[in-house]
């Protein structure tokens, strides 16, 4: 089953690169007391990902400051050098975006938010979405329906119905 508005976000560790190399991210502390968006992609440098999702969140991220989002995370079930690579490529990283990963899909997973595609070798990917979490809870959730798509949980989508 799928994580709906008003569920709390499962404990769960992620990974990112730090000063000196990965570290592990405690998701549940980093939201504490905090107003985040998460948004997940499918894959770091798949076509819609590197074109049209993180774009949408390297522009739109100054407004979400404004909306009092203390923090935009970037997921994808890769590893965090491929997120920091991806992060630096795109201008993410630049932009103040986090980019975070979820290597063996047990966040994905355990919110419901898994699929795989074997012919395009998606295996245990994140469906894409994004998401406003308060202290740990999801206040707005907006998933696409097809993981090609990046319409409802594009930034400026998001930012809107904030």
């Amino acid at each position: 089953m799928s994580i709906s508005k008003g569920d709390r976000l499962p404990d769960a560790t992620l990974a990112g690169m730090g000063t000196d190399g990965p570290e592990a991210v405690d998701l549940g502390q980093r939201l504490k007391g905090r107003k985040v968006v998460i948004f997940a992609v499918p894959g770091a440098y798949t076509p819609t990902c590197h074109s049209a999702h993180v774009p949408s969140f390297i522009r739109t991220k100054a407004d979400f400051d404004a909306k009092g989002v203390d923090e935009v995370i970037c997921l994808s079930v890769n590893d965090p050098f491929v997120m920091q690579s991806w992060g630096e490529a795109t201008g993410a990283s630049a932009a103040g975006i986090t980019m975070l990963g979820d290597p063996e899909a047990g966040f994905t997973k355990a919110i419901g938010m898994d699929f795989s595609a074997p012919p395009a070798g998606l295996i245990d990917r994140s469906r894409r979405y994004a998401m406003l979490v308060e202290d740990g809870a999801v206040t707005l959730l907006h998933a696409e329906e097809n993981p090609g798509a990046c319409e409802v949980s594009a930034g400026e989508a998001l930012l809107a119905a904030i």
